[in-house]
């Protein structure tokens, strides 16, 4: 295939180098672009700024190896951060904004981070309360190598803006302490690196049990930014929309690592997601290509500045993190116009894109599959019971091998095992099917799937099918506990603003389509669902929350 060409240039480089060949060929360039705060660095500025934060970095001694938390929102410096860590070749531990004290004190100590970068706050949550919290001890620390009683390793708690918490040194302190590190020194640093070694590592979403330290290096993420951009058509005329958040792959693989590689822009509308600010982006920046998940799109496409606005730029992008509703995909390429919207199917194990839709896709195959395999990747469907490969149709495992697949999961030999076979298969937990033509459908997850009275259910499936009602703008589908039937349906819905549906009306509607076993019996009316920061439905929360409205208890499905 024509798109798969040329040889990816970054296959054998580490982040830094790539960095610095992209400045090197379009050094005059826009790299980053702020336009709520004003701010428009060229590829040469940015590379700059990487270059004072990796010496600050050194400057504070951080090794070679050793692990640095970042734990904040989109906002300038984390950037800056991505691309300095890997100059130096420490791993970047990307913390989701969203985590309270509980999860911020068990990622910190499972990482071994010797070094925590923070903003002060996020929306409501204010940061340095939370990292007192867990650290009480902190705030008569004197700053630099500290010695924590809960936190060994943590040597040091750099503040990148709004204030100064006791035992912290601010960015700016930190950059200043760089002015005494040469460019030899970085230099020299820089070339003891390769490409196969680890540098990030990134926590599994949270939406069942604790979240795993997935561990990435230079290849993974740089192959799987190259191919991407690739699936794009991407190029340095392409302004890339990033609202999506940092710390996940989403923006900082196909976002961010993905504009370095292309010397495209990098567009960030806000410091998190606003559909305002995000079409304001678009509009003023002249953005070509806009990422998101789908409650992303839904919000843009029902912003009430959207009629106004001025989208003819677009013309690709990506929509992805959790299954796209056709109806969605549709609205986004005819009214945003992102003609050559593709979709891409992953997870953070896999760096994170397994499949992706070409541009000149037919617009059946990009509403209706997740693409199909990035170059150099092997994907299979297997049958979860035994193993086997599955015939071309059938639902199985989607399992997938190659350059993409993580180093493992850092300091848990046994979830890693549990991942990748010995064969070195990830095996991703979602059901799929490949069809005749090679493109790949997703069809729920191993976990979701609803046993109801000895009937197989893929919520997925009534979900889409609940998405072709015109007054419903958003549908999640469970199973809760039933006594008589083990399991039974249930359907989260969210209307669209100044719609009315009855829950009769929405039996109705599935009963005149469906087998009567995937009719929900429970049906309730919602204004937001619970999600992770990234938009990913938490389909355990609503099954927790339907057992106590229901009064059913989990044991009952035994």
């Amino acid at each position: 295939m024509a798109d798969e060409n040329p040889a990816p240039w970054v296959d054998g480089r580490t982040i830094g180098e790539a960095l610095l060949h992209t400045v090197s060929l379009h050094g005059e360039r826009d790299a980053l672009v702020f336009p709520e705060l004003d701010l428009r660095w060229s590829y040469a500025q940015f590379a700059h700024e990487v270059e004072r934060a990796a010496r600050g970095l050194l400057a504070i001694g951080i090794q070679a190896g050793e692990h640095v938390a970042i734990w904040a929102t989109n906002v300038p410096q984390w950037v800056v951060m991505q691309f300095a860590t890997a100059r130096i070749g420490a791993v970047l531990v990307t913390v989701n904004p969203a985590y309270r004290p509980f999860e911020l004190n068990y990622v910190l100590k499972q990482s071994d981070a010797v070094a925590l970068f923070l903003v002060d706050r996020f929306k409501t949550s204010n940061y340095f309360t939370m990292l007192g919290e867990v650290c009480p001890e902190l705030a008569q620390a004197a700053p630099d190598n500290l010695s924590l009683s809960e936190f060994p390793k943590l040597r040091h708690v750099v503040a990148l803006k709004g204030g100064q918490p006791g035992g912290s040194i601010t960015w700016e302190q930190m950059l200043v302490r760089g002015e005494s590190i040469t460019s030899a020194q970085v230099n020299a640093r820089a070339a003891q690196l390769h490409a196969a070694q680890p540098i990030n590592i990134q926590y599994t979403s949270g939406t069942t049990g604790f979240p795993k330290a997935a561990t990435l290096s230079h290849r993974n993420l740089l192959m799987n930014a190259f191919y991407v951009g690739q699936c794009q058509r991407l190029t340095t005329e392409d302004r890339i929309c990033i609202p999506v958040p940092f710390y996940h792959c989403f923006g900082c693989v196909l976002g961010t690592l993905c504009a370095a590689v292309y010397g495209a822009a990098m567009v960030v509308p806000a410091e998190y997601f606003q559909p305002t600010a995000t079409l304001a982006a678009i509009e003023q920046a002249r953005a070509t290509s806009i990422y998101g998940v789908p409650t992303m799109f839904i919000a843009e496409l029902e912003d009430a500045t959207f009629a106004g606005r001025d989208l003819k730029s677009l013309r690709t992008g990506i929509m992805a993190g959790s299954p796209c509703p056709i109806e969605v995909m549709r609205k986004v390429i005819d009214r945003m116009g992102a003609r050559e919207m593709t979709i891409a199917y992953g997870q953070t194990e896999a760096s994170p894109v397994i499949t992706q839709t070409r541009t000149d896709d037919p617009l059946e195959l990009r509403v209706e599959t997740v693409g199909r395999e990035l170059p150099g990747v092997e994907v299979k469907i297997v049958d979860p019971a035994t193993g086997d490969t599955v015939p071309t149709g059938v639902q199985g495992e989607l399992c997938t091998r190659g350059h993409v697949v993580m180093l493992g999961y850092y300091n848990n030999p046994d979830a890693t095992a549990a991942a990748i076979d010995s064969d070195g298969w990830l095996h991703t937990g979602d059901l799929a099917t490949q069809q005749s033509n090679g493109y790949y459908r997703i069809t729920g997850r191993i976990k979701d799937m609803v046993i109801r009275g000895g009937e197989n259910i893929f919520p997925r499936e009534i979900e889409e099918f609940l998405f072709t009602h015109p007054a419903i703008e958003q549908a999640a589908v469970v199973g809760v506990p039933d006594p008589k039937y083990v399991e039974e349906l249930c359907a989260w819905i969210k209307l669209k603003s100044g719609c009315e549906l009855s829950v009769d009306e929405v039996r109705n509607y599935c009963r005149a389509h469906l087998a009567h076993y995937k009719v929900p019996r429970h049906v309730k009316f919602v204004e937001s669902f619970p999600q992770t920061v990234t938009g990913k439905i938490q389909k355990f929360k609503i099954r927790e929350l339907m057992c106590q409205e229901l009064q059913v208890k989990e044991h009952e499905t035994a």
